[in-house]
């Protein structure tokens, strides 16, 4: 799946983090958040880490940012997401 797919594709075609990243683009971040939570890893850390940051809860993010073993994200949220859901789909 690509980047592009993903964007385009039905919600029933994803499950975990990928959802949780669909989700979020289309609006529902408290679902997104949800799902992000029940994934345990630093992957999850990471998306929860993303998640918290869009809703501006910065101390909250980078406590997920720490958990994930990643550096506090600054830059835009778009690109971010991009990165973690190429980072994903490589993976998948």
């Amino acid at each position: 799946m690509t980047l592009a797919d993903l964007r385009s594709t039905a919600a029933e075609h994803l499950d975990g983090l990928l959802l949780a990243l669909w989700l979020d683009a289309k609006g529902d971040w408290n679902r997104a958040h949800e799902i992000a939570q029940e994934v345990a890893g630093p992957d999850g850390a990471w998306v929860h880490a993303y998640l918290h940051r869009k809703e501006s809860d910065l101390g909250n993010a980078a406590y997920w940012y720490a958990r994930a073993g990643r550096a506090v994200e600054k830059g835009d949220l778009s690109a971010e997401w991009e990165r973690i859901a190429i980072e994903l789909l490589t993976r998948s």
